[in-house]
């Protein structure tokens, strides 16, 4: 775990929010980091790179927020993000990541995160998205509360009643890479995974899903990684459409 910098004005940085960094890029940290203490209000406490870091660095550090990557050296950023939740409740998670927020925001919220930013969108976005959440609020961006606020207003029956609704974390980010045309050594390098393992999550996802074979589970995996909407809706729509 890397400290954060050096408190050159002790009585001026003690009425800042503390922020735990975790990420498995430096330049990031450097980047972001940089960021967040030019703020007047804001100051890193401390740097991670991996699932231990970031659990030792929020139990001895005490940060007011952690602003987590989803992808960590060794790590499934998610599983980092349920253990720092169960853990410490009342401090707050920042989901800052790649991954695309029409498939790991939701995730990422269900799994306790108090807001979720992709790394495209503008830096003024982080320290607002920071603020947001030190504040007790949920952050996401304008167009992926909208839809989820749309997906509320339609219901949740036909949503819980639809297979995708079914599956966990893991399956999700499985079928998602399966969308995306991964093979399975790819998935397993991705995840982190043995071979075996993916090709045991692929079994329960035809299982789940109620596909008959790979050829079904790759179709329907790219349409719900396109629309995940509509996958959730339960229409599923023509065969290899």
């Amino acid at each position: 775990m890397e400290p954060g910098p050096v408190n050159t004005s002790a009585p001026e940085q003690a009425n800042k929010r503390k922020v735990l960094l975790v990420d498995d890029h430096p330049l990031v940290r450097l980047g972001v980091g940089h960021l967040i203490d030019r703020q007047p209000d804001l100051m890193v406490c401390g740097q991670a790179e991996d699932a231990r870091e970031a659990e030792a660095g929020a139990s001895a550090l005490e940060p007011d927020v952690v602003v987590l990557d989803l992808t960590l050296k060794g790590s499934d950023g998610l599983e980092v993000l349920k253990s720092i939740h169960a853990r410490f409740p009342a401090m707050p998670v920042l989901v800052l990541s790649n991954h695309d927020e029409s498939l790991y925001a939701e995730l990422a919220l269900r799994a306790g995160a108090k807001g979720y930013l992709m790394k495209s969108e503008p830096l003024a976005n982080i320290v607002a998205a920071i603020r947001r959440v030190l504040e007790g609020g949920i952050y996401l961006s304008e167009s992926m509360a909208t839809r989820m606020v749309q997906q509320h207003a339609r219901g949740s029956t036909s949503a819980q009643s639809a297979p995708i609704e079914r599956l966990s974390d893991r399956e999700r980010q499985v079928l998602q890479l399966i969308g995306q045309w991964h093979t399975t050594r790819q998935i397993a390098n991705e995840l982190r995974l043995s071979i075996k393992t993916v090709e045991h999550y692929r079994e329960k996802l035809k299982a789940k899903l109620q596909l008959d074979s790979a050829v079904a589970l790759v179709q329907y995996a790219v349409r719900w990684t396109q629309n995940p909407s509509q996958e959730k809706s339960g229409d599923k729509g023509p065969p290899g459409g």
